[in-house]
């Protein structure tokens, strides 16, 4: 059973997470404290320096031989599961297509691990649940974002394909025939150019964007030094190391300053209409859950390793995905709703399944 102990520390541990967000919200919606200018600076410092170095905070003090494979399997199997889920979806409805597949698969599979799920989640599970939680964060850089990446771009080139070729008025009585059928075979040939485009191109777009991704470099990174602190117990020269903790510790209350920034700057909580916030809503907190609980559960997870696996999944919607979807204009407002209702619900929606795993 759960004590009200416990309750309180998982309290005491998250609401400060929410005051850095409500002061930045109210700084920017109410007393116009920062202006646009000086909110796209802070935004940067955060993607650039803050949220780098604490994915290499976390995984590399983490011990990289002690990583639980069965955590990664069901994490595979949950995006297994959703991709396959959606999928069936789409072609069942026949509406939606691979953009949809996309904004369910970010919604279901893609939470906010790093900002929110591991300072909730050590206040409900102690230390053991930053160690898994940094083998989802680890998993997160380094495969899913950039298959989101690929998807993206796929659909980009899919879209080019399919573009129909310009057609000539055929109002115009000073253009012959000839310069008409010249036209036509032009099209032809650039759209025949088009077709010829394969995946190659497609991963030389996602690896050059992914090398201009400092979170790429640091969870990389984070793993191959764990992997040589905890082989040969080598430790960095202290500078560095204070250097790092001091800059990935106010990382967290950056990320949150940053979060209630992107909160103030948007017109409104709910930018997607009340249908598509239901459903991202839904996708977010039962679906995503319910498919991470059904891998678990093949694989073999139990007690702690099972409820960690859970609750993460249930956490709101991550930045990385909505960073992306605005890129491509991809359902951005869909995305961006989830991360704000989500933040706005995150600790009831977590406490529920808390209480509900300890029974």
């Amino acid at each position: 059973m759960i004590s009200l102990a416990n309750v309180y520390h998982v309290v005491t541990t998250t609401v400060p997470l929410y005051v850095t967000m409500i002061l930045a919200y109210v700084s920017l919606k109410w007393f116009k404290i920062f202006t646009q200018e000086q909110c796209s600076g802070i935004n940067k410092f955060v993607a650039k320096f803050s949220i780098p170095l604490l994915s290499f905070q976390v995984i590399s003090s983490n011990n990289l031989y002690k990583m639980s494979l069965k955590l990664m399997y069901a994490d595979f199997i949950q995006k297994i599961l959703a991709f396959v889920l959606l999928t069936a979806i789409v072609k069942i409805s026949g509406k939606g297509g691979l953009k949809w597949i996309i904004t369910g698969f970010s919604l279901s599979t893609l939470p906010n691990t790093l900002i929110l799920g591991i300072p909730l989640l050590k206040a409900m599970y102690k230390d053991e649940a930053v160690v898994l939680l940094a083998q989802i964060v680890f998993l997160q850089s380094m495969i899913w974002y950039n298959l989101l990446l690929f998807l993206y771009e796929f659909d980009a080139a899919k879209n080019i394909l399919s573009a129909p070729p310009s057609q000539s008025t055929g109002g115009e009585s000073e253009t012959s025939t000839s310069e008409t059928e010249l036209k036509r075979e032009e099209d032809g040939e650039q759209v025949e150019t088009k077709r010829k485009m394969k995946i190659f191109p497609i991963l030389v777009t996602v690896g050059k964007k992914l090398i201009r991704n400092p979170n790429t470099f640091a969870s990389l990174i984070g793993i191959i030094w764990s992997s040589i602190h905890f082989r040969w117990g080598l430790h960095m020269p202290q500078v560095v190391n204070h250097s790092i903790e001091l800059l990935a510790n106010g990382g967290l209350g950056m990320a949150m300053f940053s979060l209630g920034l992107f909160m103030a700057s948007q017109s409104s909580i709910i930018a997607c209409g009340a249908r598509n916030t239901m459903v991202a809503i839904g996708l977010k907190v039962v679906v995503g859950p319910a498919l991470m609980a059904l891998a678990s559960i093949v694989i073999g997870l139990r007690n702690t390793l099972f409820k960690v696996a859970v609750v993460q999944a249930a956490l709101p919607q991550g930045i990385v995905p909505f960073v992306f979807a605005k890129e491509y204009n991809v359902h951005p407002s869909i995305l961006s709703t989830a991360i704000l209702l989500g933040m706005l619900i995150a600790l009831p929606v977590e406490l529920a399944f808390y209480f509900l795993l300890a029974l």
